[in-house]
């Protein structure tokens, strides 16, 4: 199997097990949004928490130039080590919401 297709499918094995929490609290419900076309992969938020709506992207992961670029994450432990532990390599992965500058002092890619 191709890298890229491999990452792929660790990312939506990783979003689908995340999604199966929802909060303690309101009537959210969480999302899968998987996009095979343009390589984009989300887990949302969608519902009421009382009388505020909900709409939040949870984490958002978009396969781009041989990587796996991070735009999003809010979850609590963070997807990166999730990732790294189901095989993706730590060099393919680019925590995108860090600014260049701020990346280069992660464990992770630059770009």
């Amino acid at each position: 199997m191709e890298k890229l297709e491999r990452y792929a499918q660790v990312i939506k094995e990783v979003l689908t097990e995340n999604a199966r929490f929802a909060p303690s609290h309101g009537n959210i419900e969480p999302t899968l949004v998987f996009d095979d076309e343009h390589r984009s992969y989300q887990l949302m938020y969608l519902g009421w928490d009382g009388p505020r709506r909900v709409h939040t992207t949870l984490i958002h992961i978009r396969l781009r130039d041989g990587k796996v670029w991070i735009e999003a994450d809010g979850s609590e432990e963070g997807v990166a080590p999730t990732l790294q532990a189901q095989g993706v390599a730590k060099q393919d992965i680019v925590l995108a919401f860090y600014s260049e500058a701020k990346r280069k002092y992660t464990e992770f890619a630059v770009a």
